[in-house]
């Protein structure tokens, strides 16, 4: 078989040419894990819409078999979010939701927004980017802001609960925006607030919404 190695790398050739299935398949597995990671990479260094060329030559995959992978360049993109998403799932868990008191339930709900904050403030960048011409980033988009808004109910139920519905709703909205990934990303990356300062300020603002009188 005549390969092109100008537009090849020698993993492409070896991919054409091995006559090991397994070997193969694990082959082809490790280059489209190389390729999601290098558009990870990519999103990190504020570069939340990379080509499939700058992919190519940052994974070290040829072009060609960039494009084995996915379909296209959204294909790219929406793979690469949802490889992410795997990888920080357990940085969208809080222990104990809901329980402990109130000072105890800001502490622990905070740190948790920050972390998760900081493992995928990229990667959401580029998510909201692609949102508005890709219906499967739109949804996960969706499905990830109604997870950490119920997220938000449980934790606060014993505060929410004691308001009457017109208030509980509103302070749920105001509690649930301050603590999206956008409006912390707003803090971070564009007011260029410190960590500490973004916690105090989130702090500050759930504790009046919560224990305030209404």
């Amino acid at each position: 078989m005549e390969v092109d190695v100008d537009r090849s790398t020698m993993s492409d050739v070896l991919d054409d040419a091995s006559g090991g299935g397994d070997g193969r398949t694990a082959r082809r597995d490790r280059n489209r894990v190389a390729v999601l990671d290098a558009v990870l990479t990519l999103f990190s260094e504020d570069n939340p819409n990379p080509s499939p060329e700058q992919v190519a030559q940052r994974s070290g995959v040829s072009l060609r078999s960039v494009y084995r992978y996915v379909a296209d360049a959204d294909d790219l993109i929406r793979s690469a979010i949802e490889r992410h998403v795997e990888i920080v799932q357990p940085l969208f868990v809080i222990d104990d939701l809901g329980r402990g008191s109130l000072p105890h339930r800001l502490e622990t709900f905070i740190d948790a927004r920050l972390r998760l904050y900081e493992a995928i403030a990229p990667t959401a960048r580029a998510a909201r980017l692609r949102a508005p011409t890709n219906d499967a980033i739109r949804r996960q988009l969706e499905l990830r802001r109604r997870f950490l808004r119920e997220q938000t109910e449980r934790q606060f139920a014993p505060e929410l609960d004691r308001l009457g519905a017109p208030v509980r709703a509103a302070v749920l909205g105001a509690v649930d925006a301050l603590t999206q990934i956008e409006t912390i990303d707003l803090y971070r990356h564009l007011r260029r607030c410190s960590p500490n300062d973004t916690r105090q300020m989130l702090d500050i603002a759930l504790r009046a919404l919560l224990a305030g009188k209404y």
